[in-house]
C-alpha cells in the first residue's frame, strides 16, 4: 500500500508539471487518480476470479457516479477559489450549503452501493472494499485540507 501511495504522489505532482491552467491540472490528476486507485484496491481485494466478474462492473458503475458527485465537488471548491478575495456573506454561506449538499450525495451513493457489493461479496470483503475507498479519500481530503485557505474574515 505504501507503494501506491508513493505512486500518487509522484503521478500528482507529474501532473502537476504538465498541467496549464487549474482545470487541466484537476483532470490529470483525476485520471491518474483513477488509474492508481484500481490498482490498489485490485491489490487489497484478492478477489476470486468468480468474484472479479461481478465486483469490476459494480466498481466501475460506482465510480462513474462517484465522479458525477466529485465534479461537483471540485466545482464548489473552485467557487471558492474564484470569489476568496471578494467572499461575501451570502456567498459563503452558499459555499457552504453547496459543500453539505455535495457530503450528502457522496454518502447516499455510498449506502446505496454498499447494499449492491452486499448482494454480489461476502461481508468482510464488501467492508475492505470500503475501507480502500475510505483511505484514498481521507488522503485526498488531507491533501485538500492543506491546499485550501480558511475564509479570511
Amino acid at each position: 500500500m505504501k507503494k501506491i501511495i508513493l505512486g500518487l504522489s509522484i503521478v500528482f505532482f507529474a501532473s502537476a508539471m504538465m498541467a496549464q491552467n487549474a482545470h487541466d491540472y484537476m483532470e490529470v490528476e483525476r485520471a491518474a487518480l483513477k488509474t492508481e486507485k484500481k490498482v490498489l484496491v485490485a491489490d487489497a481485494m484478492d478477489l476470486t476470479e468468480a468474484e472479479s466478474k461481478i465486483f469490476w462492473p459494480l466498481y466501475n458503475e460506482y465510480n462513474e457516479k462517484q465522479y458525477v458527485i466529485n465534479t461537483k465537488v471540485y466545482n464548489t471548491i473552485m467557487d471558492y477559489a474564484d470569489n476568496f478575495d471578494t467572499m461575501t456573506d451570502e456567498k459563503a454561506l452558499e459555499l457552504w450549503n453547496n459543500s453539505m449538499k455535495n457530503v450528502d450525495e457522496l454518502s447516499k451513493l455510498k449506502k446505496l452501493y454498499f447494499k449492491k457489493f452486499q448482494k454480489v461479496l461476502p461481508g468482510k470483503k464488501v467492508v475492505r472494499y470500503f475501507q480502500v475507498e475510505n483511505k484514498v479519500w481521507a488522503l485526498i481530503n488531507a491533501q485538500l485540507a492543506l491546499e485550501i485557505p480558511l475564509m479570511e474574515q
